[in-house]
């Protein structure tokens, strides 16, 4: 354990927190959890330079610990502040649907059970969000993405979109927020051609 050994990182899931390191000398590849790095700013990435203690699991198979980066730190540089728009400006979107639902039920009437439903979802969206947020810190296992997607469809948008803004997880990512916006578009619609009337005379029509 005191005999520290050089190698390169050669394969790793970032997503779920663990990888191989190939050792300079040759022999068998080492697995390496993302524990094993400690406290660190950059997150691990394939052919990054490793010093470690070579160590054993629960069940005696061959593993690296107590990881150390070889390669030069870069300078530190400010992160890039994400644009305008995307500073909590769509939260409005929130109160927004709410006076939406308001004003259908004033005038057409929606099941009391919406509301409900609506608030139970978003607060389930929340907690898993923040979940996922906290095990992408400690190298946990993650949530699918699909799972986030399909949270926020089935009414969990606006727990997600809080959780996007209050614990920065899943809104810088291009590709998740495309999707994530179609499933918001998606409930949106689902909401209007069930709801209210030329939604339902929309959706009569389509059927028919």
């Amino acid at each position: 354990m005191t005999n520290r050994q050089k190698g390169i990182l050669v394969q790793w899931d970032d997503a779920k927190g663990y990888g191989f390191i190939a050792p300079e000398g040759g022999g068998a590849k080492l697995f390496v959890h993302i524990k094993a790095f400690g406290l660190r700013a950059q997150r691990p990435f394939v052919g990054e330079r490793l010093s470690y203690a070579a160590g054993h699991d629960a069940q005696g198979k061959l593993r690296a610990l107590k990881v150390q980066s070889l390669e030069p730190r870069p300078a530190p540089r400010p992160a890039p502040a994400p644009p305008a728009a995307r500073q909590g400006s769509s939260l409005w979107l929130i109160p927004g649907f709410a006076l939406l639902v308001l004003g259908v039920h004033l005038a057409w009437g929606v099941p009391q059970a919406l509301w409900g439903f609506y608030l139970a979802m978003s607060v389930a969206t929340f907690i898993v969000y923040a979940g996922d947020k906290r095990a992408a810190l400690k190298g946990g296992w993650r949530v699918a993405e699909g799972t986030l997607h399909a949270l926020a469809l089935v009414c969990g948008w606006p727990g997600a979109l809080l959780a996007q803004q209050l614990l920065r997880h899943k809104n810088r990512k291009p590709s998740f927020q495309r999707l994530f916006w179609l499933c918001v578009s998606l409930n949106l619609l689902a909401f209007v051609m069930i709801f209210t009337p030329l939604g339902t005379r929309l959706l009569a029509r389509f059927v028919s």
